[in-house]
């Protein structure tokens, strides 16, 4: 296990620069877990992770739910035996700057320009934990 204080090693940023699916945890008000495939992308210094998302979706309700200090979540990917998740407190951005830049980010890691979505938003994670691969 390793956390935000240690510099993020090679691998770890090969790894989630890589075409993998991932999931995103969130909590619903009754603090049962809600977990559904999304595809992340993740900053050179494993700060920021970010998810885009529909604003209506149950997860960017969610995390909105949580209030202005942000919901705890955890996006995870794994492929065979190297996995990796990342933890931290997630808030939702809607403004334009914010869900270009996260539709850019997304559509370097996945090869693929996102469709056009009015409604898009962005769950941006601030990475406190780092768990999985070194």
């Amino acid at each position: 296990m390793t956390s935000t204080a240690t510099a993020a090693t090679d691998d770890l940023r090969e790894f989630w620069s890589e075409w993998h699916l991932c999931t995103l945890t969130t909590l619903r008000s009754d603090g049962t877990p809600h977990v559904v495939p999304v595809g992340v992308t993740v900053d050179e210094d494993f700060a920021v992770a970010r998810v885009i998302c529909r604003t209506g979706s149950v997860k960017a309700r969610n995390v909105r739910a949580a209030g202005a200090d942000g919901a705890v979540v955890a996006v995870s990917q794994v492929d065979r035996r190297r996995w990796s998740t990342l933890e931290g407190r997630a808030v939702v951005r809607e403004d334009p700057d914010s869900v270009r830049d996260a539709e850019q980010r997304y559509a370097r890691r996945y090869q693929r320009t996102p469709q056009p979505n009015p409604e898009r938003v962005v769950i941006e994670i601030t990475v406190d934990r780092r768990l999985g691969m070194r």
